[in-house]
């Protein structure tokens, strides 16, 4: 497909444009929450407004209530979300959780509370201080006609404030996703406020038991959900990341535009439009990466996984390099919190980290392609 949006996708990065400029712009949202030291580090009247928007319901197919759409239309939200840095319920609950679940019995207990706009979801896959999927070693028991879950999950973002944690559990079958309850017993969740002021959680699951309908898809086949969950995720962060580097070049290159010295602009400065340019460059790649990633995660093709990697660690490694010119070209001031620059240096590395960091996925695409 051409790497470029159709037209009804340009009308909802209008409307998510503006609404994410107005709504979920820094001052009233992320330093808003971050100031009051908020429990759960964004509004749920934000999240209210997204349900009315229809942005909850995007991967929700029309049977169901919601819009039907796709990754692509995920992603158009998503970078809008990193523009503005947004702090939101989007990433875990309206793509990865929903990305997981459809198809599954747990879409009808969970589907209405999401596009209304009053569930929230958490992931918790990872149990170290990096992301391995691939290492999980929570373990999940049969007792009576469901199971027993044990075991300790890391960096459960918003795990805190949500009303469902997705728990990846191996058993005897192998693999399964499990829909924890936020009150289930024996269930402990400590949450931790990250660097970018945004909230996770150490989630410990001390024999938590669970019936049998908690379980989303079949029985030992959470590897093919969780590479589902895991496929969405990363290539909405992917977008996030490369609205977040855009907003911050562009942020970068007003600041060359009107900051002078030895009398003259220092964006006149030949070795500063150098590197701006390639950063300009380096952001468009990363775009078209994952713009292509998300169209074939939509046509369901055999290597999307491999695309969507490559993505993740494009638009990462772009969105460092965009922070980084960004607050060196500040200058001092770029250190300070007055600037929003810092900011956005501050979600990048927070953002890096979920679903796989650059070197992560960088690694996954060079054993794909057999080296």
């Amino acid at each position: 497909m051409p790497l470029y949006l159709t037209d009804d996708q340009q009308m909802l990065r209008d409307s998510a444009r503006s609404f994410m400029a107005e709504e979920g712009a820094i001052a009233k949202q992320l330093r808003h929450w971050r100031d009051r030291n908020c429990k759960d580090g964004f509004g749920h009247a934000l999240w209210k407004q997204f349900a009315e928007m229809g942005f909850t319901g995007i991967l929700v197919d029309e049977a169901d209530g919601g819009l039907g759409l796709g990754h692509v239309e995920a992603g158009i939200v998503m970078e809008e979300i990193g523009r503005n840095l947004t702090p939101s319920p989007f990433l875990t609950t309206a793509v990865a959780f929903v990305a997981a679940i459809r198809g599954s019995g747990a879409r009808e207990r969970w589907l209405p509370g999401i596009l209304a706009g009053d569930t929230v979801a958490a992931i918790a896959v990872d149990e170290g201080r990096k992301h391995r999927p691939e290492a999980i070693e929570a373990k999940a028991e049969r007792a009576g006609n469901g199971f027993r879950l044990s075991g300790r999950k890391s960096f459960v973002v918003h795990g805190g404030s949500a009303d469902v944690i997705l728990v990846a559990a191996r058993g005897d079958e192998g693999l399964s996703l499990f829909a924890v309850e936020k009150d289930a017993k024996g269930l402990d969740v400590a949450p931790e406020r990250l660097a970018d002021s945004s909230m996770a959680a150490t989630v410990t699951l001390d024999g938590v038991e669970v019936d049998a309908d908690a379980v989303v898809g079949e029985v030992g086949g959470g590897e093919a959900v969780l590479a589902r969950l895991l496929d969405a995720g990363r290539a909405a962060a992917a977008s996030e990341a490369v609205g977040l580097g855009t907003a911050a070049m562009d942020m970068t290159v007003d600041y060359l535009k009107q900051r002078k010295q030895f009398g003259r602009l220092i964006g006149e400065f030949q070795a500063l439009q150098f590197r701006a340019a390639h950063l300009y460059s380096e952001l468009e790649i990363a775009r078209a990466a994952t713009l292509k990633a998300q169209q074939m995660l939509d046509e369901e093709a055999g290597d999307a996984e491999l695309m969507v990697s490559v993505a993740k660690a494009k638009a990462g490694r772009a969105a460092q390099l965009a922070v980084q010119e960004g607050v060196q070209m500040h200058g001092g001031i770029g250190m300070t919190d007055e600037y929003d620059i810092g900011l956005y240096m501050k979600r990048d590395r927070v953002l890096a980290e979920l679903f796989g960091d650059p070197n992560y996925h960088a690694d996954k695409v060079a054993r794909m392609k057999g080296y």
